[in-house]
């Protein structure tokens, strides 16, 4: 059950690194109206836990160390313990990971340098289940809107598609009849036009803005 604004809101945070972890203990133990209730250091901890003690937040950090990355933690928390939401805390901004995140069900996206006031404010949002994002977050996303669809040519387009299916380089080479240099340069300009710095992170965006078939 969300929490009402007559009660403190009950958070649960999971980081891999114990001086993360730690830090925003300090920090959200200053904090009028939050109570941090646990912490886990891996996303099948972070289920457990959630399940265990039912909190209004979970603080999500994205990637986790080993097990289950932090996007999978949230698609499963969000499905499976109603009324307890994700707020994603992370040091990355990348087109393709605030997409994931947002599709597996985060309430909100927030970056690590964020002001503590503005962490707090997060919180007590998400456990309204209002949206909560970082500035620089926002204004991606508002851009993103703005603008129009990549516009990728039919050789990108194939290959995105071959990407999609879990191809390296080599196996998309063979299946394209072109050198792996090509592929590499098509891989680059793929990279470029969807804002992206990973294979599935071309395919996260490619999907979301349905250039896969």
């Amino acid at each position: 059950m969300s929490a009402s604004l007559s009660q403190d809101v009950r958070v649960l945070l999971c980081d891999d690194h114990t001086v993360v972890r730690a830090g925003l203990l300090a920090l959200l133990a200053s904090a009028p109206g939050i109570e941090v209730v646990g912490e886990a250091a891996t996303g099948e901890e972070a289920l457990a836990a959630a399940a265990k003690l039912r909190p209004d937040v979970v603080l999500m950090d994205l990637h986790l160390g080993t097990g289950i990355d932090g996007i999978e933690t949230t698609r499963r928390i969000v499905a499976e313990i109603p009324g307890t939401r994700v707020l994603v805390l992370t040091t990355y901004d990348t087109d393709a990971d605030v997409t994931r995140a947002v599709e597996a069900g985060a309430t909100g996206y927030l970056l690590k340098a964020e002001r503590p006031d503005e962490l707090f404010a997060a919180i007590l949002a998400a456990a309204q289940g209002r949206a909560a994002l970082s500035a620089p977050v926002a204004n991606r996303v508002m851009e993103r809107m703005r603008s129009p669809r990549a516009s990728l040519t039919d050789r990108e387009l194939d290959i995105l598609g071959q990407l999609a299916r879990g191809l390296g380089n080599r196996e998309i080479a063979r299946a394209l009849f072109i050198s792996e240099a090509t592929v590499k340069t098509h891989l680059v300009r793929i990279y470029t036009k969807l804002g992206v710095d990973t294979r599935a992170g071309a395919v996260a965006v490619a999907k979301e803005q349905r250039l896969l078939q």
